[in-house]
């Protein structure tokens, strides 16, 4: 009497596997022929000389010893990688969070503001550059224009190798709506109670938010932190629409470099080789970054004492 509906279970939980395999094998395929399979290739190919037309010529670790040995731009590359990913990270978490704090409260036209914020987001990267070269540029920008308005002198902010990646990273800070609206989704989950709570208890606004309402929000700002680390380390379209890797190397990154080696001096292997490099780097960041969370990350129903 027992065994029949068994084996009607383990009929059903078998189907079910089966079709749950069936409908995640397309997405299964296209990850390994998308990012696996040229992942691997890449790793394989910086091991190789070839220029995109001739016969693979086997070098072993030359292009890694070139690259950090002799290859002077790549030392500056690597430094103004981690610059432009140090200031953006951290201006695009502050200001996201602001901007999600402030939109979050019941303000007038509340809706309005929130597609306001977000929009530069889904504007097409060209037309975004275009428009702040044109804030940026030294003789006819609106930033100097202001600047000469207050009395001071035009600020090379695109031609100068101490400005450029301060000036391209501000740009990506404007760009994190992705991040305000993630922000804002976890702010309306932050139980009510807990505030009400401590508002009771004589708890001041900054009180609440630093003990209650970060506490509850550390498992997006980890996300966020992640999602806008390994974008900012990979860094290329300012370099590309803006600068060219100029001044001098003040905006040249590791992507830009990466693209220039492979794409414009077909040099395939050795590009490969500054891919793998960003990889080991980008692993190596996501992985601190993991090992530290266990100590900062507080979930609902966590005991942390």
């Amino acid at each position: 009497m027992i065994a029949k509906p068994m084996k009607k279970v383990i009929r059903y939980n078998r189907s079910e596997t089966r079709t749950a395999w069936l409908c995640l094998f397309p997405s299964v395929i296209g990850l390994l022929c998308i990012t696996y399979l040229p992942m691997l290739a890449s790793f394989a190919l910086s091991l190789f000389s070839w220029n995109g037309l001739g016969e693979l010529k086997f070098i072993g670790l030359d292009n890694y010893i070139r690259l950090f040995t002799i290859d002077t731009k790549f030392y500056a590359s690597l430094y103004n990688t981690l610059q432009y990913a140090g200031m953006s990270v951290i201006g695009s978490i502050i200001y996201s969070m602001a901007i999600a704090l402030l939109l979050n409260r019941r303000i007038p036209a509340r809706g309005f503001f929130r597609a306001v914020f977000y929009l530069p987001y889904v504007l097409p990267a060209l037309a975004v550059y275009l428009g702040w070269k044109w804030l940026y540029d030294y003789n006819h920008g609106l930033f100097n224009y202001i600047v000469k308005l207050l009395g001071g002198t035009s600020i090379k902010f695109l031609d100068s190798s101490a400005l450029v990646t301060p000036s391209l990273a501000l740009i990506a800070v404007w760009l994190s709506g992705n991040l305000i609206v993630i922000f804002l989704a976890g702010l309306q989950n932050v139980p009510r109670t807990y505030h009400e709570a401590a508002e009771i208890d004589g708890a001041n606004t900054w009180q609440r938010f630093w003990m209650i309402t970060i506490p509850c929000m550390t498992p997006i700002i980890f996300y966020n932190l992640l999602m806008s680390l390994v974008s900012s380390l990979q860094v290329i379209t300012p370099a590309l629409s803006l600068t060219k890797g100029g001044p001098g190397t003040g905006s040249y990154y590791m992507c830009y470099m990466l693209y220039t080696q492979a794409f414009q001096s077909h040099k395939y292997g050795y590009g490969s080789a500054v891919a793998v490099v960003l990889f080991i780097l980008i692993a190596i960041f996501t992985a601190i970054l993991f090992a530290t969370s266990k100590g900062w990350i507080f979930y609902e129903g966590d005991d942390k004492e």
